[in-house]
């Protein structure tokens, strides 16, 4: 199927071929036409499959300009919100709708003047119930809510915020949860509050017949040469490097940026105007390497990503299956490289509990091993130069076999 077969606004219509796309992906094939009829609806796909589109696009559609909030979306991250709210402003600006972003780490003046005019409000919990409770926002048009990543937002403790918000809202609306898995939590959530759903499933799962899954097991101290190297000779494309902790990802970039790497960093602790100026890199296709934590890459729209690197193993195989679905999209192949030293240990079993997950152990290639320390400088928040790009080299094929995670005390899948 094409968008040309779904009968959309012409104007909408329009602005998607101006994007580039012609076929909707499967979330938004199934999606669009139950949300024109009215429904209800749980979706669930892989984080990246096109939720965004498949909800903005009907809901476009039915806003009337210039009668109030209509749209109320909450997200879990501020990223996230910002990134719906273009696609909102994108996908509507032919109809002259506007839309709202709002969400915390930023002055609340710039926001009053925004709800002021927008007929969408994309928004944070938090900061959405700071402006209910001073009165500068009013839902009384409201007419559509999505729930966008509700798994996450769950995840994130913002359950009571979320029902305090929703609490407030006008009984008679259109519903919508969209969530990369369906917890219990979001099963009880949907109960309370959706109205005769239905249920639409896309792809929640990689095609691992374009997944090329491995991992490395190295000394503690091997741990970034080795990452150096992939990157420098093995990563032709666009490699999103994963971590744990905040401090991990500020220390990895900036010792990346050291090596030559055209990298970035994004988590929840850097300023906003940081994390907005990431979030236009990738956009705008700037960098190379975007070095995150899994809260700040949750739901964010990033496209092309060749190679993933968990650079610090998830404490869980769901946490794992979120990362790698990150890359392989679209019958492109990707690959998932997990790189293991023994503090590594623990999780990654944690991870193989999952039976469904197949990680081959490739064989170490010979790379510099020379020791060098990630206790660089504070990270700041001034923006690495644009041409900072560093050169790659496309050759190296994919190796398999080579020392067996067993001699480090583990089996792992075969």
């Amino acid at each position: 199927m094409k968008f040309e077969e779904m009968e959309l606004n012409p104007l909408i219509l329009k602005e998607i071929k101006k994007q580039g796309f012609t076929e909707p992906t499967e979330i938004q094939q199934k999606c669009i036409p139950e949300i024109r009829k009215g429904h209800d609806v749980i979706g669930q796909s892989l984080t990246g499959s096109g939720k965004t589109v498949a909800f903005a696009i009907p809901i476009i559609e039915k806003i009337i300009p210039g009668k109030g909030v209509q749209a109320l979306v909450l997200t879990p991250t501020r990223e996230l919100c910002v990134q719906v709210a273009d696609a909102f402003e994108t996908f509507g600006k032919a109809l002259k709708i506007s839309a709202a972003a709002v969400y915390g780490g930023t002055g609340m003046q710039s926001q009053f003047y925004a709800l002021r005019k927008a007929e969408v409000v994309v928004a944070t919990p938090g900061r959405l119930l700071d402006h209910i409770n001073r009165g500068t926002v009013r839902f009384d048009s409201l007419k559509f809510l999505v729930l966008d990543e509700v798994d996450r937002m769950l995840d994130m403790g913002f359950i009571s915020s979320v029902d305090r918000i929703i609490q407030s809202l006008p009984k008679t609306r259109q519903t919508m949860i969209f969530s990369a898995t369906l917890s219990g939590s979001v099963h009880a959530l949907a109960r309370k509050f959706l109205h005769n759903p239905v249920s639409v499933k896309a792809q929640i799962s990689v095609d691992k017949s374009l997944l090329k899954q491995v991992y490395y097991p190295v000394k503690d101290h091997e741990k970034l040469p080795m990452l150096l190297h992939l990157l420098k000779h093995k990563t032709p494309g666009f490699a999103l490097v994963f971590c744990a902790t905040r401090h991990h990802v500020n220390m990895l970039t900036r010792s990346l940026q050291a090596k030559g790497i055209n990298s970035m960093a994004i988590h929840g602790g850097l300023s906003q105007n940081r994390r907005l100026y990431a979030l236009d890199a990738l956009k705008n296709e700037h960098i190379d390497v975007l070095v995150a934590t899994d809260v700040a890459a949750r739901g964010l729209d990033i496209k092309n990503v060749t190679h993933v690197y968990n650079y610090d193993v998830p404490k869980t195989s769901e946490g794992y299956t979120h990362r790698i679905g990150r890359t392989a999209r679209a019958g492109k192949g990707g690959d998932a490289i997990t790189i293991l030293t023994q503090a590594d240990f623990e999780n990654f079993r944690n991870v193989l509990a999952d039976k469904s997950i197949e990680i081959t152990e490739a064989e170490l290639p010979q790379f510099e091993k020379a020791k060098f320390s990630m206790s660089a400088p504070r990270f700041e928040s001034r923006s690495a130069p644009r041409g900072f790009a560093a050169k790659r080299k496309s050759g190296g094929g994919r190796s398999s076999g080579g020392r067996k995670f067993l001699n480090h005390g583990y089996r792992g899948n075969r």
